[in-house]
């Protein structure tokens, strides 16, 4: 489980909460087993201002050595400020869609990826690892399906990058259990499975229905975001804005059900939903949560 929520689920609220609370939700996240979560994003503060203090949270974070804390980079100049606070994990993204490109970072497919590789060598060669995500491989809410081979080809091209895993992301929640299926079978055609993620939103109620339908595909890494935070502030237009990502809780209740063993401990990070819900004033999107809440 790859925990999203300090920084996909934060990004797309309305309220920014201190650095504190959100150093405090990291190490919640890291003590109930989670082996990694992401801490935050060095884009431009003006695109993102709910994540401005990422270094500041860095700096606050109780590091645990077997935790990774990847932060998310556009370019070079995220990358350097990422690497003065002490980053060791970062990951860089691209999106399958030109239009949603162009609305989300002002730039095409292509300019995305030649952003990506300078920042994707200076890492390696520093000994950071790099993650690679890409958003709406089963929809856009601009240009509608997105071509599966199209995904597969970006996906190859981050693994030629140097990208040690790369996360394929729904981005606005409209895929459906064998749209997920066919679509990992297609880029496993040109990058391992085990260097696959998926990266789910529950728009339409589909997100633990693919994440089975692609555990069954043979994926064993889920990205997910505790209360089921955050969506896509970029993710507005023919489907509207996008729902937020798959609960962390659902998530691990149903791979308790499965009797898939992941380290994770059930009532501390549904405890740690609760926790950073009461800052944002509203209870968690889980239902697992609420239905085993206090």
């Amino acid at each position: 489980m790859v925990e999203v929520g300090p920084r996909d689920g934060l990004q797309n609220e309305p309220k920014t909460l201190p650095a504190s609370v959100k150093a405090e939700l990291i190490d919640r996240l890291a003590a109930s087993g989670l082996k990694s979560v992401e801490a935050g994003s060095f884009v431009a503060p003006k695109a993102v201002p709910q994540l401005a203090d990422t270094a500041d949270v860095l700096a606050l974070i109780a590091r645990r050595p077997e935790v990774r804390y990847p932060v998310l980079v556009p370019n070079m100049t995220g990358f350097k400020a990422a690497k003065a606070a002490g980053a060791d994990d970062i990951a860089v993204f691209i999106a399958a869609s030109e239009t949603f490109s162009r609305r989300n970072i002002n730039c095409s497919i292509a300019d995305s990826l030649e952003r990506c590789a300078p920042v994707c060598a200076a890492a390696l060669e520093g000994g950071i690892r790099v993650r690679g995500y890409i958003s709406c491989v089963m929809g856009c809410p601009y240009e509608g399906d997105i071509e599966a081979g199209a995904v597969a080809a970006l996906a190859e091209r981050l693994l030629g990058l140097g990208c040690h895993e790369i996360s394929l992301g729904d981005t606005i929640g409209v895929g459906t259990p064998g749209q997920a299926a066919a679509l990992v079978d297609t880029v496993a055609g040109l990058v391992p499975r085990d260097r696959l993620a998926v990266h789910f939103h529950d728009t339409y109620g589909q997100a633990l229905a693919n994440l089975l339908a692609v555990l069954d595909r043979g994926i064993e890494a889920i990205d997910s975001a505790v209360a089921g935070l955050g969506g896509c502030p970029f993710a507005a237009g023919r489907q509207g804005a996008a729902a937020g990502n798959v609960a962390s809780e659902d998530v691990l209740y149903m791979l308790n059900g499965l009797g898939i063993e992941t380290g994770v401990d059930f009532d501390l990070l549904a405890e740690t939903g609760r926790f950073i819900a009461g800052h944002l004033g509203r209870p968690p999107a889980s239902k697992a949560n609420l239905a085993r809440g206090e």
